[in-house]
């Protein structure tokens, strides 16, 4: 069965207002909730970017029943994989068992604050790698140390551990990520509704593809507004970041930067792409190649926060039922 997820989407939210979301969308029926972690919004029109972590131990409290993850955390250059390991498992005991760590290769846009450089794709898969590595000796619970191409750990032990563990899902997109990390990584993240990916993610792993405990977790975002007009207008103020494609966001170095390259995109262009306005049925097919791909679970991104409160409250529970059916 499909599994639907709530976006808490800190770029265009604060922190308390966050908080207040994750409940609303726990009691309006949601499966589980995702956060992005980020140190900068895409554009500056968003105009938020709380610290995640925080914000995720706030919701493991006002929260009960839905899974929580991030989507994603890069443990390469913002943060010490060593650091994050010990994060993820305070999280899962705060969460209760609910919490997935999710992990990728970054961003630019958030990593350059520590101003030590933008490796090459090739160098940041293959620091993702060695991060994985030591984020999982630690959540054994023994002291390590490690001397690697590009993290050194001396004498480190995670001192609290949840005893089960937490699970790591890894994003991917393409053959050779798939290649690297579905066999070090418990779910697949992505965010194109690709067949081809799970596919390739599954025969990876040895056959072991999505179902049962393993997921496949993607994302899409949506503009719902009783007004299809004014969600096209917010949808291309708030998320035409979203035209460009990861290969060429990934790159990007600052919000300047992706307004710059998005400066031509127009409002029906995004809205080619994300549905807007009222319509409950357009959105329930734009989510459709999802599960049809192979995907477990789909979260779901309310573009606009001035909207959110109302989504939640009124149009949530009868989009979830029309998702639910729909999917069988």
């Amino acid at each position: 069965m499909t599994r639907f997820g709530y976006t808490l989407f800190t770029e265009q939210s604060g922190p308390r207002d966050l908080v207040r979301h994750a409940s609303a969308a726990e009691r309006a029926g949601f499966d589980f909730e995702v956060a992005s972690d980020h140190y900068f919004p895409w554009l500056s029109a968003q105009g938020h970017a709380p610290y995640v972590w925080s914000v995720l131990g706030a919701v493991a409290q006002v929260t009960e029943r839905v899974d929580l993850a991030t989507f994603v955390t890069c443990p390469i250059l913002r943060y010490h994989p060593a650091v994050v390991a010990q994060k993820a498992a305070t999280m899962q005991l705060l969460a209760q068992g609910r919490f997935l760590l999710g992990l990728g290769a970054g961003e630019n846009l958030n990593e350059h604050v520590v101003g030590v450089g933008w490796p090459s794709v090739d160098v940041r898969h293959a620091m993702l790698e060695e991060a994985v590595h030591i984020i999982r000796e630690l959540h054994t619970g023994e002291l390590v140390t490690w001397e690697g191409d590009h993290f050194r750990v001396d004498s480190a032990r995670v001192w609290d551990l949840p005893a089960d563990g937490v699970p790591l899902g890894i994003a991917v997109s393409g053959d050779r990520s798939v290649e690297r990390f579905a066999p070090l990584s418990d779910h697949l993240i992505a965010t194109e509704p690709d067949a081809g990916l799970v596919a390739s993610w599954t025969e990876a792993r040895g056959g072991r593809g999505p179902g049962g405990s393993t997921r496949a977790i993607g994302q899409i975002p949506i503009c719902w507004d009783p007004d299809a007009e004014r969600a096209r207008q917010r949808a291309h103020q708030q998320f035409r970041w979203f035209a460009g494609g990861w290969r060429v966001n990934a790159d990007l170095p600052s919000t300047r930067g992706f307004a710059g390259a998005t400066q031509f995109v127009r409002p029906e262009d995004v809205a080619a792409t994300i549905p807007c306005g009222p319509d409950l049925d357009a959105i329930v097919e734009s989510v459709r190649p999802f599960w049809e791909a192979g995907y477990t679970d789909v979260a779901l991104v309310q573009v606009g926060d001035e909207r959110v409160d109302q989504f939640l409250e009124e149009v949530a529970p009868e989009l979830l039922s029309r998702l639910r059916a729909a999917a069988g």
